[in-house]
């Protein structure tokens, strides 16, 4: 028998049966944060009530969580956007012009809050699972990018449709939102309209699960490129927020927002902190780089929810529909401008994220 031929079998036999994927920071943190583990602990305490200091605790010190993960992490969107290079060149009107809409939609949603500003409520409600879903699609394709392993156009496709299926479900059945926004009372209180929305929403709530653990299990019968186990984490802890959880309940929303942007940060201090570490003026540490981020995403959201909505309060709006107008606008605004600097395959960032170097290892 030759070295090679060898070699060959007992590196088969080394590889992993199931690939737990490269993590940025370390297996514990990916897999708790990125990948939404620690979510499912903790909402899963919060349904079961087996440690009622659990969600006393929560209640006690939720708008500080808020705070420091959700709100900080809308802000994370407009710095990336003003910190990345190229930003006014390339986007113009995402940097300049959307701002400015946004300011003036605010404004009219206000004076106008039944002909306008409920409308942009609604249009926040319909997008934000939507815009979940995505996030849960592009972490799950960048592991597998880590990982090393070229995946065909059909399994991406098949990987986006189980991703965004939880989307479909809260786009049947969310209030407020989705289809009973779009359409008219009358119809959906139809009762054939009725059976076919609870039969595609039974139908989208087994594909959110089916879907993901179905190719998962394909490829791991098949020898084929693998979906690794973190990003199978991360499809299947989104579909537990929006269908299993129903995205509906105060409490467990406001946890779900909470890890929805320990997540988006994570990924998001990982760029910032990989580029800052490539430019020949560096002589700061990883650390240093991804605290001072985190500091400015912090200060930004404090001034964004904390601040802004009083201002509103002072020209003679309540603060409950200032509030209400500003979290809307900024939702839509974030969505919208996440569309533009996380496209996989156009942003430099992202690729440079998906390799497979340790994303916080100081420079020499």
């Amino acid at each position: 028998m030759t070295a090679v031929g060898a070699t060959a079998p007992a590196a088969a036999l080394r590889r992993p049966v199931v690939d737990p994927g490269q993590p940025f920071v370390g297996f514990t943190f990916d897999y708790l944060v990125i990948g939404g583990g620690f979510s499912l602990i903790v909402l899963a305490l919060l349904q079961s009530a087996a440690m009622p200091s659990v969600s006393v605790f929560l209640k006690q010190h939720l708008w500080t969580f808020v705070l420091l993960s959700n709100s900080a992490h809308f802000a994370g969107s407009t710095m990336r956007l003003y910190t990345r290079p190229g930003s006014f060149r390339d986007l113009p009107f995402l940097t300049m012009g959307l701002p400015l809409a946004s300011l003036v939609v605010l404004a009219l949603g206000l004076v106008f809050p039944g002909a306008l500003g409920q409308n942009l409520l609604s249009l926040y409600l319909t997008w934000s699972p939507y815009h979940y879903a995505a996030q849960a699609y592009g972490i799950a394709v960048l592991y597998c990018y880590r990982s090393g392993t070229p995946w065909d156009e059909s399994d991406k496709r098949w990987l986006r449709l189980s991703c965004f299926a939880p989307f479909l479900y809260s786009f049947l059945t969310i209030p407020g939102g989705g289809l009973s926004w779009l359409m008219p009372p009358a119809v959906l209180a139809d009762p054939a309209a009725a059976a076919v929305r609870s039969l595609a929403a039974t139908a989208a709530q087994v594909a959110s699960f089916g879907g993901p653990l179905a190719l998962f299990v394909r490829h791991q019968a098949a020898g084929r490129p693998r979906l690794p186990l973190i990003s199978l984490l991360a499809v299947l802890a989104n579909a537990v927020w929006l269908v299993m959880l129903s995205y509906q309940v105060a409490m467990v929303l406001a946890v779900i927002t909470i890890f929805h942007g320990l997540q988006y940060l994570a990924i998001l201090t990982i760029v910032h902190v990989k580029e800052r570490m490539k430019r020949p003026d560096n002589h700061s540490a990883a650390w240093a780089h991804a605290a001072g981020f985190y500091a400015r995403c912090l200060a930004l959201g404090y001034l964004l929810f904390q601040v802004w909505p009083h201002a509103f309060v002072l020209a003679g709006f309540s603060y409950a529909e200032s509030l209400l107008m500003v979290v809307s606008v900024i939702n839509i605004h974030h969505f919208i401008v996440d569309a533009f600097i996380w496209r996989l395959r156009r942003d430099p960032s992202y690729a440079a994220a998906a390799a497979s170097a340790d994303s916080f290892r100081a420079s020499e």
